[in-house]
């Protein structure tokens, strides 16, 4: 199957835009709204509660946190630091409070970056119970001496976390785990974007009738959502011959691969390919330099086929965990770069078998309409597919499968789909898959 990729660089924007300001954490309401948008574009999307004070792992799941306003009242008589106003001012899971304290009682609570002092920066106490606000470090410093009224109407209260999947189902029960995080607030790089492309994503593959995998994808917090999944699904996802985690895809930069754990499995050898050969400028990382749910799905005695595409990767871009990774940073052309990269890295997956010809030595393609009786030159483009289709035919001989041959032709394994469909419907090729 070649995937005919549509525009949806728009749409998945405002997907974007509408899921945005959403207070998002690891637990509580803004993660089921979140995932209630996206069930209205994905109906058969199935959510799950896991109670808090449950064991999954090494790990229990915490309190659920919900907040319904924070601010702080100046020695002015101002509001400021107002939640309601940039969910960014909280920082997450902080306890509820209401009290005057002095400025320098305040301060310990108080979150800036100097070195980017424009941007309120994003920061959290999930597991020691604990307040504060964040603030740009330009408003930090206009900040006065005095009493400060501090006010967090928040719940830290049995509950429980909140995950999502979906499976497609394909003709083989081998799985591709596609999977992102729903725990940010008001990021749209590091956070909305993964959630939005995946979105598209699913609704697309959902609409193929016939896929050769099964496709399972999952919404779920970063961490502690991932641990969860994997301790609840590990049987399931036993199945998983690749996976990306998708994060960081909205922007219009340069790609980016954080390697799986595993070096030359699928996940790696296609994305790699594909990256190389139509982006050379993308930046590769390897596994240890993972800082997502990699981590988690590629963790020990798990060991998952797992990667990560991205535009600039989490942690490389000055703007990441703070405000300024708003919606400015984030474009329709930077969503409909990425869905098209993992169209095509899912095409190729798709096709991805041992080829071998059924004829010795070359066939004879010209009697076939493969090959033109008359040849105008420079038709480049068709010198190009004609190029693709003779040096393919050399290594058809069922020892390498469709990324390795590219490879050796120093060309995206996306480029010889049309070949091999030219060949299987002319009955030139026998198929066996590749051992996974």
């Amino acid at each position: 199957m070649n995937f005919v990729i549509n525009n949806e660089g728009k749409n998945i924007h405002n997907l974007a835009k509408e899921i945005f300001f959403i207070n998002r954490s690891i637990t509580g309401k803004g993660v089921r709204d979140t995932l209630k948008i996206i069930k209205k574009i994905l109906p058969k999307l199935n959510l799950y509660e896991i109670k808090s004070g449950s064991k999954v792992f090494d790990w229990t799941i915490p309190l659920e946190w919900n907040v319904s306003d924070a601010y702080l009242i100046s020695p002015q008589g101002q509001k400021i630091l107002d939640f309601k106003k940039n969910n960014l001012h909280l920082v997450g899971y902080s306890i509820p409070i209401n009290q005057t304290v002095s400025f320098d009682k305040l301060k310990k609570h108080l979150h800036f970056k100097k070195d980017f002092p424009d941007a309120i920066p994003y920061v959290t106490s999930y597991y020691k119970k604990n307040w504060g606000f964040c603030i740009s470090y330009k408003e930090y410093k206009k900040l006065k001496k005095g009493n400060y009224k501090v006010v967090i109407k928040s719940s830290l209260k049995k509950g429980s976390l909140t995950y999502a999947d979906l499976l497609i189902k394909g003709k083989s029960r081998k799985e591709i785990l596609l999977t992102s995080y729903t725990c940010h607030p008001s990021m749209a790089n590091n956070e909305v974007s993964g959630i939005c492309l995946l979105t598209y994503l699913a609704k697309y593959l959902s609409k193929q009738k016939k896929l050769r995998y099964s496709y399972r994808i999952v919404f779920h917090p970063e961490t502690i959502g991932a641990i969860t999944y994997i301790s609840k699904n590990f049987k399931k996802l036993k199945q998983t011959i690749a996976g990306y985690v998708l994060s960081c895809v909205g922007d219009n930069k340069d790609f980016s691969l954080v390697k799986s754990k595993t070096d030359d499995c699928l996940s790696n050898r296609v994305a790699e390919n594909i990256l190389k050969n139509s982006y050379p400028n993308f930046k590769k990382y390897e596994f240890i330099e993972s800082g997502s749910d990699e981590r988690r799905y590629c963790g020990p005695n798990i060991n998952l086929p797992v990667a990560s595409v991205l535009r600039t990767k989490y942690g490389c871009y000055k703007e990441y965990h703070t405000s300024k990774d708003d919606l400015n940073f984030i474009s329709p052309k930077g969503f409909q770069g990425s869905y098209e990269v993992y169209i095509k890295i899912i095409s190729v997956i798709e096709k991805n078998y041992f080829y071998r010809l059924k004829t010795k030595c070359e066939p004879n393609l010209g009697k076939r309409d493969l090959y033109p009786i008359i040849s105008k030159w420079p038709d480049l483009k068709a010198e190009k597919k004609i190029y693709n289709l003779m040096h393919f035919i050399l290594y058809a001989d069922g020892k390498l499968d469709l990324v390795q041959i590219a490879e050796k032709l120093n060309i995206s394994a996306y480029e010889l789909i049309n070949v091999v469909d030219s060949l299987t419907n002319k009955k030139l090729l026998q198929k066996k898959s590749v051992n996974l």
